[in-house]
């Protein structure tokens, strides 16, 4: 089979990649009840944190090695206001992707990991958050970048989040049943669509907290410090 010659191997290299991060991802995650009784809760996510944290920072390492590879589609990054833009779009999807982060300890395993069902604060507007901040972000840089690597990438990470909205589902379902029907009832997964029907309402005092504002610190320091990463990730020769 003849190839086009910007098809470049660095495609089928994240194609692996992305599709190995959804399997061990969302593998285990699948795996967690079992898991959990097995080494308990604490052990189980330290084990999800040490898969998963490392096959990231290869993604986004390989990633932004190679994010103008391919064909360029399009490069409007010198139209007015785009930086703004894609900076803008950014930060709203920081504010989508981290809700899962607020309780550190959790996360950190020094507090036993526990399976919730929130219904505040950005999980009113949409049910699945990082789904959200995920597509917006994608949406974002490749609107930025304009490669066929880098919509191939977003491709692949917007499909694995729908994914998970599937799977995500169905897990708290078995977990909770009738409690996370309630919930469903009240929540939507399209951002907003659940307020505009009149099932949910924002209630802006509870976007007033500490780790919101942490996500707004972070996304100012990414954006102070997205040069310096760029030229740091580049010394990685991948």
């Amino acid at each position: 089979m003849v190839f086009p010659n910007w098809l470049s191997v660095s495609h089928f290299v994240m194609f692996g990649l992305l599709l190995t991060f959804a399997i061990a991802h969302s593998g285990l995650a699948a795996l967690r009840s079992k898991g959990e009784q097995i080494i308990g809760p604490r052990l189980y996510r330290i084990v999800f944190a040490l898969v998963s944290l490392p096959l990231a920072v290869v993604l986004i390492i390989y990633f932004l090695n190679h994010r103008y590879d391919g064909l360029q589609l399009w490069l409007l990054q010198d139209l007015p206001g785009m930086k703004p833009l894609v900076w803008g779009l950014s930060g709203i999807s920081f504010l989508f992707l981290y809700p899962a982060t607020f309780n550190l300890l959790e996360i950190a395993a020094i507090q036993k990991p526990q399976v919730h069902l929130y219904e505040s604060g950005i999980m009113r507007v949409t049910r699945h958050p990082q789904m959200v901040g995920q597509v917006i972000w994608c949406i974002a840089h490749t609107l930025w970048i304009g490669s066929t690597f880098t919509l191939l990438t977003s491709v692949g990470l917007i499909l694995h989040h729908l994914f998970a909205v599937w799977h995500g589902d169905r897990r708290l379902l078995a977990r909770h049943g009738e409690g996370f029907c309630a919930l469903k009832a009240r929540t939507s997964v399209i951002p907003f669509l659940a307020i505009i029907q009149g099932r949910q309402f924002l209630r802006w005092q509870e976007f007033v907290r500490p780790a919101y504002l942490g996500v707004i610190g972070f996304t100012g320091l990414l954006w102070w410090v997205h040069p310096l990463m760029i030229t740091a990730v580049a010394q990685v020769n991948w």
